[in-house]
């Protein structure tokens, strides 16, 4: 089994190495979204014909789910360089303005966390969307003096895990805006298969699905996990990846066959049984669970939703009939009519 090839000594460095490993580099590698991915290939083919840059694109949707991949993609396809910074990095005016001014024409500046972006920044950011100029003052006070600087044409692309936190004038300036949604089952098991591929890893299909259905609907989710069974059957089972050694390996991670961790059948527990099902606020969940309130609604949340675990209500977070079901628990007084499943 071939190694994937890691810096020596950075666990953040090898990670990014890792997942770049196993980017699919171009629309048709990349699995999952179709109506997104013909969008963009129209966006793409129009924008080669007219020899110009891609118009300006917001990305939104939960961690995980390619929006830094569609940007690489995106900066493939047109054959330009791509540029790479976070909303929170971009701290002053000075940090925008070497970023602009060092863009070729055509080439892509990807921001993630954009709407994190600060509020003097993002209003330097919409001339150079609209009008490809950038308007810096330098000094302060009677000294003061502005000076224009004419960028090239570029493409900016946005991605955000918080689209409502976009202020309007911000979002109106994107040509296009998409949001990527979760990934079933079988589009999971394809990127997993791919992966394995990648990663020289012998794998049974019937390993690939149990990853799939425990990887919350994410392609990140999915690729870690497969990561760690990589580990799991190597000391285990020879390296060989099949159902009992994938299965094993998530369970020593705590994750059940429904995709559910610890913390997730914690939620759900508190829940129903110290708060008879709900509604409960946010952040009397978070206490009584034991976790920081942005996390509940960020990381765990989500999936018991689109699973239909949970709902938000105006008066709180509501347990579902599903989460009594799967925590064998009797609807109405929180009673335990079984264990843990």
């Amino acid at each position: 089994m071939k190694d994937v090839p890691l810096p020596p000594a950075d666990p953040a460095a090898r990670d990014e190495v890792f997942q770049q490993t196993l980017r699919p580099g171009t629309l048709d590698e990349f699995a999952g979204q179709p109506k997104i991915k013909e969008r963009l290939d129209v966006m793409i083919q129009s924008a080669r014909m007219r020899g110009e840059a891609l118009d300006h694109i917001l990305l939104s949707g939960p961690p995980g789910l390619g929006k830094t991949t569609l940007a690489h993609i995106l900066a493939n396809a047109m054959g330009v360089s791509i540029k790479i910074t976070s909303g929170p990095a971009l701290e002053k005016a000075g940090d925008l303005a070497g970023l602009l001014t060092n863009l070729e024409a055509n080439d892509v500046l990807f921001i993630d966390e954009i709407h994190r972006l600060n509020k003097t920044i993002e209003e330097y950011l919409y001339p150079a969307m609209e009008d490809y100029r950038l308007d810096i003052v330098i000094d302060q006070g009677p000294s003061a003096r502005s000076i224009c600087l004419n960028l090239p044409k570029f493409t900016l692309v946005g991605a955000t895990t918080r689209p409502g936190m976009l202020s309007a004038p911000l979002r109106s300036r994107f040509g296009m805006t998409n949001r990527l949604e979760y990934y079933d089952a079988p589009t999971l098991h394809g990127i997993i298969v791919r992966s394995a591929g990648l990663l020289e890893v012998e794998m049974v299909p019937e390993a690939a699905m149990e990853i799939a259905r425990r990887a919350r609907g994410t392609p990140r989710i999915a690729n870690n996990l497969l990561r760690w069974v990589r580990d799991f059957s190597l000391v285990r089972n020879n390296g060989k990846i099949d159902r009992n050694s994938a299965d094993a390996a998530l369970g020593m991670l705590e994750i059940d066959a429904h995709g559910l961790d610890e913390m997730d059948k914690r939620i759900l527990e508190t829940l129903i049984v110290k708060f008879q099902g709900g509604p409960v606020g946010l952040s009397s969940l978070a206490v009584a669970v034991g976790e920081e309130a942005g996390t509940v609604e960020e990381v765990h949340e989500p999936y018991l939703i689109m699973e239909g675990y949970l709902k938000r209500t105006q008066q709180g977070r509501v347990a579902m009939p599903s989460a009594y079901e799967r925590l064998g628990l009797k609807p109405g007084n929180g009673t335990r009519q079984g264990n843990l499943l």
